[in-house]
């Protein structure tokens, strides 16, 4: 059967898909990483947009020459015999955690928002997600790609309801102070940055190949890249209103929606866990595209297995991998960022 080709909606969307979670729509990612900058945080959001489009572009570009089915071959060719075998490492050892982190952030989700118990939330995020690898990767795009707009469309919405309702003594002054790994607004960007799209190669690479177009994997990297940032830019503007009440809270967003009303908590709760699902998909599908290269036959086995590994490892919680997982995997991945680079423009 022949397959369905992939529009320029479709790889925008299964990027923005597979770069939020649950930190980007909690808003603990946009706190941590941007708004406790103060209005320098702004700028950070311009790089990481503009870095996105760049790298995105690059990854599904190579993924669609090396004819890419995980991130493999994309890290082995720009790292070499040195650099390539670390950053394979980083980006799989950060794709389980990721998974966990996703299967914790829901049980957390379930237990606050529906006053249910966290298993319940976790169990269910991992069957829904197995459920959905094992459709295999159109399937992985149609979910994704169906469900970022309502992310979007909602995001934006709150931001802008939080900034009509925020109380003027609310707003941030200065600056959150910023822990050790984020010592200034740009190096955070870059962080921001490189924990993503590294970690995201295990879904853009073979989305390039499957793509086989130039022009509509140039178009998707754009796209999706604006999306990212404007989504970014919506959330931080809402938490940036509030910040002087949400400053400590594991959850933000939740809170800012709830001070709108109580229906449009329970709506951003849902756009929340939506988010969740799409990254943990890509997370999931990443990871055992990995494993499995050489050996296909086991796929089934090593996605069951994986996903019950990261539900038990899900019971260590989620605020913590935000704070100190992703920062240090984007230091890892900041490596891997220049051999992208200098992969493209070295001389021939």
């Amino acid at each position: 059967m022949k397959e369905k080709r992939i529009t320029t909606l479709q790889v925008a969307g299964t990027y923005i898909g597979t770069i939020v979670g649950a930190g980007f729509a909690s808003g603990q990612e946009m706190l941590q990483f941007f708004v406790r900058f103060g209005k320098m945080g702004l700028w950070g959001l311009l790089v990481v947009t503009l870095l996105f489009i760049f790298f995105g572009y690059i990854i599904m570009e190579l993924g669609w020459l090396l004819q890419a089915t995980s991130h493999l071959p994309i890290v082995h060719k720009v790292g070499g015999r040195i650099i390539g075998p670390f950053s394979d490492i980083v980006i799989t050892f950060f794709l389980f955690g990721a998974l966990t982190a996703m299967i914790a952030g829901s049980g957390a989700l379930f237990s606050q928002e529906f006053k249910l118990h966290p298993l319940i939330g976790s169990l269910f995020m991992a069957v829904i997600t197995v459920i959905t690898v094992l459709g295999g990767f159109q399937g992985i795009i149609s979910s994704i790609s169906i469900v970022v707009p309502f992310l979007i469309i909602t995001a934006v919405g709150v931001s802008i309801a939080a900034l009509l309702n925020a109380p003027k003594q609310a707003v941030l002054s200065g600056s959150l102070g910023s822990p050790g790994f984020l010592r200034n607004w740009l190096w955070s960007a870059i962080l921001y940055t490189s924990y993503n799209t590294v970690t995201a190669s295990a879904i853009l690479g073979p989305l390039g190949f499957k793509t086989r177009n130039k022009k509509v994997i140039r178009n998707g990297a754009i796209l999706g890249g604006l999306g990212l940032g404007v989504g970014a830019l919506a959330i931080f503007l809402a938490l940036y209103v509030n910040a002087g009440r949400i400053r400590d809270l594991e959850v933000p967003m939740i809170s800012v929606a709830n001070s709108i009303s109580p229906l449009i908590k329970i709506i951003y709760a849902v756009v929340l866990l939506a988010e969740i699902y799409t990254t943990a998909v890509g997370d999931l599908y990443g990871f055992a595209a990995r494993l499995c290269e050489q050996r296909p036959r086991i796929t089934v086995y090593v996605i069951l297995a994986a996903t019950a590994a990261a539900f038990i490892a899900s019971l260590a919680g989620f605020s913590n991998l935000v704070r100190y997982l992703y920062p240090a995997v984007g230091y890892c991945g900041v490596l891997t960022l220049l051999c992208l680079i200098y992969d493209r423009y070295k001389v021939k």
